[in-house]
This record gives C-alpha cells, structure tokens and sequence, in this order.
C-alpha cells in the first residue's frame, strides 16, 4: 500500500475499478475513431511510402503479363462498380454509389471515353454492354452548351477511336453482329460525324478561334462567361487530330479545314519562340494576357504540334517546325534547376518572358517528358532511330533526349516524395536565387548541371527541393506521368520506366480504392482530397472518378505493361485523352493536305493587347474592333467578312481572314441557356443606341435557337452553296471546302 494513495474497501474499489474500466474502454474507442477519422489535431506517425517495399523479383524480367493482367482486373472493379451504380450516366460518384448526367439524357461521358479502353484489354461483353447503350441511348440533342474541347477530345476522340480499333482489330473484342467484311458497322463513324457536324458551330467565330463553348442542338458557339470571354489555348488548338482523322474516314475535308484554320491563326500572332499566352479572343484571335506556361490551358496545344506531324505521316513539316521553335523556347525561357538535387523543372512566367519565372509544375506538365522523346524518334526505339538517321543523328536529338529523361525524373520525384506515393495536382519547387536556367542556345559548349539521385533516404537532400502546397495536394487519378513512363520505356527501352510505372499502380491501387464496408470487397476507386496522408482516412476521399481514370491512366498502365508490337508508336498517334488514332500518309493527295502556310517570321511579339494593356480586363473586354463589342452591332458574311450594316458606322475595319487546353472546367456551367452569348444583331444595336440603352457597361446577351439552323439543316445549305461555288473557291470559314 502507498501512502500517497487513497484507500477504499475492497467491495467498494472493485466496484469503482469495473466503472472506471469501462469508462476508460469507451474513451480509448472515441479517441481511436476520432484520430482514424483525421478529426483530432495530431495523427500517428507519418508512414512514409518505402519503395523497398515495391520491389519486386520480377523486375528485370521481360515477361511482365502478370501486371497487365494486374490492371485489367482494376479497369474491370472500375466497371462493374460504375455499371451498378451509374450506368450511363455522365458522372460517377462511388462513394454515394450514384451518378447524375451533364446535361438532359446525357452524353455517354464515361462509357464513350473508356470503351476503346475496353476494346484493347479484349472484353468482350463489356464491350457488346456499351456497345448497345451507344446504339439506343446516345444522342446530342440537348439543349445545353457543352465545353468544345472536352467534347471533342472525349467524346468525338472516343467514338472515332472505337471506330479505328473495331475495323482494324477485329479480333479485340469482336461482336457477334458485325458484318464479316465491314467489322465495327457503321455505329461509331456515324455518332462521330453527327457529333461533328454539331461541333463545327464553336468554328464560326470571326477569326476560326473556335468558342470554349457549343450547344449541340443548336450547333451555335457561345462566348466564355469567363476569363473575359477568351478561350483557354489548349482547348482552341487541341481538336486538330481528331478533325483530321474524321475528314480522312469520310472523305469531306470541312472538318480538316475548319480545325487547321486554328493553328494558321494563332501562327499568324508570329509570338515570340513559339510559346504563346493561355488564353485568345474568338474574336479577334488575338492573346489574352502574358501568362506563359505548360501546365492547365496551355499543355496539350504544344503536344498536338508534334502529334500533327506524325498523325500524317510526317508531311506537314510546319507542324515540326513550329515544335521545334517551341521546345528551343521551353529551354531558353522555362527550364531552371532545384536548389539541392538540381532537378529539371519546367516553370511559367505567369507575367510574360520578360517577368519572373515562378518554379511550379501542374502534374498536367508532366506529359512533356513522353512527348519529347516521340519527337525526337517518331515513335521508334533510340537505337531504330539511330541506325535510321546514320549521321543525320544530331547532338540535338541526344540534348532533347537528355531533356526528356531529366523532366521524366522530375515527373516520378512527385510521387515518390509523398507519404502515398501518389503524386499532387501541383507541386512547386525551391531554387536558386536567381534561378538556374538553360545555357546552351548561348554557349554551345554548356552542359545542364547533373542532377542527384531520388534516394529511398526520408531525410535526403533531394525530398527539400518539393513543395506541396495544401491546396494543392489532391490527386484526381491523372494521367500524364505514366503516359510519359509509357513512351519512355517505348522508346528508350530503360527498364526504370516499368518499375517505376509498377510502384506508382501499386500506390493507386492502394490508395486510391473504394471498399463496401459490409463486404470487405472492392468495388471502386476515386480522387484524394490529399496525398499527404498515408494511411489515406475515409473522410479525404472524393465522391468522384474522373472518366480518364478508365479512358487515359489505366489505359497507359496497360499499354506499358504490354508487348512493343500492340500498338507501335509509329503507327498510331494517341490524341490527349488517349484514344489511339492511325497514322496515315497523305503525300500525294489533292483533298487532304495542309491548307496554309507560315507566315513570314518578322519581330515576334510579346507583349499585351492594347485592350489588355491595364491588366485585368474592364467592361469593354469583348474588343473585336475599335469602338465595337461582340454582341453588339458586328454581322458576318459566310467568309467571316464583316457585313457594314450602317453607311454612317464609324467603325470600319478590315476582317483579316489570316488571322485566325488543360482539361477545363464548362464555360457557363449552371446558367440556363438563355443566358448565354450570342453575336447580336447590328440593327438591335443601333435601335438600343438610339434609345440611350446601350451604355459602357455590356448588356445582358440573349441566346436565341429562332435563325440558327441545325446541322442537318446547314448541311443541306451548304451543299446547295458549294454547288453553286467556283470549284478553286475554298470557304475556309463555313461548311464548304468540298471542292478542296
């Protein structure tokens, strides 16, 4: 007994222990679920991810089908779980284990974006399964905007490769119904060119710069609600692949030249190393702001300059050209260097190429690496390539390569400095003050500094140099890092490229799962609110699954895990959403060949619009010409000439017919259509002027469908009109072309 103890009776301490016990039991419980839950201010030692613990006795073997098979089995839990809960609806939200549509009776958002995912792994009655809904289900006639580039990218890139892989694979997922000479029918070519022809209204802009926004039913374009009414580069000029594929299959070059005129507009802005602003006016098909970067908006118009070389098979040399300006741009302008590991980064200049360069990577950037390397072979392994070229083989290529392979570490170094070993949607990175940058377009001797290896070591040096904003550690299950791990591995054939691809399913698959709490069974994956957190709580889970889960990430894991022969690099192109295209040769041809050529390369500009010169954009925002607004007062002709519908107009102006992507959120999402932008008409403008009501404040725009003919209806027209054109005329702004 202890002096400093109370003493009780033994009846009444065996009494008051038995409460006390269970008192404590209950507390040590509630204490236990609130920090499992991540709800009390400290949580358990911080299970950093070990590779150690991801090494495995098959690396070095050549025979990696086990891990393919590994990923088929995650894409098909994926499936069952969205056909269960959400079966074609356009969102999944396997938490809530429902689903809801974008728009009225839905767009076939996830079925369409991962079936050709389906077709490559060889599943059959998944196939046949969605096959059907397409069939029965699908159409575009909601009378709801949509965004462009999401829509062509998902969707049209989708059906137009399902059409590809079911006449040129028929032995992937054959179905029993398809003609034994024309296998695939027409179902999917003939949803793609329905989709397309709707899509062709974002196109009829006064400068081709197609509008971040369409509504289907009506095919008409609609000006951003955001961003001062500009689209995003990247969905502007991230439709070319796609548009040319469908021309090519069906034979009218409208589709071709509608997205061509794109990329002839935005070359026409002659902007300085080929690196352009993310944001341009349909307008005016002149740049918003300054702000230079790779990652969201800006990434995959790059990406399709080089994807648009290859996809033809290496005719249109502009194309690589304007690559090739572009990539030496990246280098003088955007690389730098981490502090300690002197990693590669590929920065922004969020103020312009004169301003500070600021040391960020959104993981959208990271699909750079892969499409370095397809640049710098076509496709080919490094030592086809080099055998090829002989002497052609230049210290450029290997300086590129180089290039490709210090980025690709970088890209791995985002997952492997998280406790998951997931990567974030952004990280940001400790430099030099000034930073380091690219040397060698000034000294031809410069080497890049030699940059440190990524240790398993949780204190190395190398783990300071990545900085992980709160905001910024999600991971919406995206792709670009394994796409690139894919083409890295194709075309170098270093075996790294696998093992790291392996570690990063592991932590996907781990982490990212969705398991029934009754069964013990996993039945989905999702997005993390965080992958700071290893074990990942219930709670930082997201009720949502992107569908380029199934369409891209999966997809690439796959791709990587399989033989060199499914589906070569040099003779298929992947658009941005992963759907593989055929590359096809036009040398030759009348109908199908570039349809512009580069302006001559005078001063390059970097600098602010006039209307942009304050900064941030004021009431007069939509400038198409002097003294005018978009919506107020401006008619086109059929060539996208301005119609001068007031002899006394003040504002005559000459309409240049030469001038002419991340993955983005829906301009106008939430607002009913009549609220959205069209171009009105001259003469209500002049009778609101004459009224006093026009002020300098935009006014509301109405959204009319009365005048606006549908596809099918223009369609008729436009056949009438080019009958009637002379054969050499080429409408590069309407339906016509037919006589290209």
């Amino acid at each position: 007994m202890y002096k400093d103890k109370p003493h009780f009776p033994a009846s009444r301490r065996r009494g008051l222990l038995q409460r006390k016990r269970v008192q404590l039991l209950l507390g040590l419980v509630g204490i236990f679920i609130l920090w499992w839950t991540g709800f009390l201010p400290f949580g358990s030692k911080v299970q950093y991810y070990n590779p150690a613990e991801h090494q495995h006795i098959f690396f070095g073997h050549n025979d990696w089908s086990a891990q393919r098979e590994a990923v088929k089995e995650v894409f098909l839990t994926t499936w069952e779980g969205y056909e269960k809960y959400a079966w074609g609806l356009d969102e999944y939200h396997p938490l809530s284990r429902k689903g809801k549509n974008m728009v009225e009776g839905g767009m076939g958002w996830i079925i369409v974006d991962a079936l050709d995912t389906a077709i490559m792994m060889n599943l059959t009655s998944q196939v046949a399964t969605a096959r059907a809904w397409i069939s029965t289900s699908l159409s575009y006639n909601a009378d709801h905007d949509v965004n462009t580039f999401e829509t062509t990218i998902r969707m049209l890139g989708g059906l137009l490769s399902a059409y590809y892989l079911s006449t040129s694979f028929p032995e992937l997922a054959p179905q029993r119904d398809d003609d034994f000479n024309q296998p695939g029918e027409d179902l999917y070519i003939e949803k793609a060119t329905d989709l397309a022809d709707r899509l062709l209204g974002a196109y009829d802009s006064p400068s081709g710069i197609p509008y971040s926004s369409i509504n289907l039913n009506t095919s008409q374009g609609l000006i951003n609600h955001l961003d001062g009414g500009a689209s995003s580069t990247a969905e502007a000029a991230t439709l070319q692949l796609e548009m040319k594929y469908l021309s090519k299959v069906t034979g009218e070059p409208v589709y071709w030249d509608r997205a061509e005129l794109v990329i002839k507009a935005i070359d026409a802005q002659q902007r300085e190393d080929g690196l352009l602003p993310i944001f341009i006016y349909p307008a005016t098909g002149e740049f918003r702001g300054e702000n230079i970067r790779l990652g969201s908006r800006g990434d995959s118009y790059y990406e399709y300059l080089i994807k648009q070389y290859l996809q033809t098979g290496g005719v249109e040399t502009l194309y690589r050209d304007m690559w090739d300006e572009a990539l030496e741009g990246v280098k003088k302008h955007l690389i730098t260097y981490s502090s300690k590991a002197s990693l590669t980064v590929l920065a922004e200049r969020p103020s312009g190429l004169g301003h500070v360069l600021t040391p960020k990577m959104d993981h959208l950037v990271c699909f750079m690496p892969g499409t370095i390397a397809l640049a710098v072979t076509g496709g080919e392994t490094v030592e086809k390539a080099k055998r090829r070229l002989g002497t052609y083989w230049t210290k450029k290529h290997d300086e590129n390569l180089a290039l490709a392979e210090e980025l690709m570490k970088t890209c791995w170094g985002m997952y492997k400095v998280t406790p998951t070993g997931l990567a974030p949607e952004i990280a940001y990175f400790q430099v030099d003050n000034p930073p380091r940058q690219w040397e060698g377009h000034l000294d031809p001797n410069w080497t890049p500094p030699v940059s440190a290896n990524l240790s398993d070591d949780v204190n190395a040096d190398w783990r300071d140099d990545y900085n992980i904003h709160d905001m910024d550690g999600h991971n919406l299950q995206r792709p670009e890092t394994v796409e690139s791990l894919f083409y890295m591995w194709r075309i170098t054939k270093d075996p790294k490229y696998r093992e790291w691809g392996w570690e990063m399913f592991e932590a996907f698959r781990e982490h990212t799962k969705v398991v029934d709490e009754v069964q013990g069974k996993v039945y989905a994956y999702s997005s993390l609110d965080t992958v700071m957190n290893n074990p990942v709580r219930e709670h930082k889970r997201r009720d949502n699954m992107e569908s380029f889960w199934m369409a891209e990430t999966l997809k690439y894991f796959y791709l990587l895990f399989s033989g060199d022969d499914f589906f070569p690099l040099d003779r298929v192109v992947f658009n941005t959403e992963a759907h593989p295209l055929p590359v096809f040769d036009i040398r030759g041809s009348k109908v199908f060949k570039t349809g512009w050529e580069r302006s001559k390369r005078g001063t390059a500009t970097s600098k602010l619009s006039e209307h942009d010169a304050a900064g941030d954009n004021s009431k007069d925002d939509f400038v198409q010409f002097a003294g005018r607004r978009i919506g107020e007062g401006v008619r086109f002709d059929k060539d996208g000439k301005p119609i001068n519908t007031n002899s006394n107009s003040d504002h005559d102006h000459e309409h240049d017919d030469t001038i002419e992507h991340g993955h983005i959120e829906e301009s106008g999402q939430g607002k009913p259509p009549t609220e959205h932008s069209v171009l009105e008409s001259a003469e209500q403008h002049a009778e609101r002027r004459k009224k006093g009501e026009d002020s300098d404040e935009a006014a509301p725009l109405q959204n009319s469908r009365a005048g606006r003919p549908k596809p099918q209806d223009r369609l008729a027209k436009e056949d009438a009109d080019d009958a009637a054109a002379d054969d050499d005329d080429q409408d590069i702004t309407g339906r016509g072309g037919k006589s290209h």
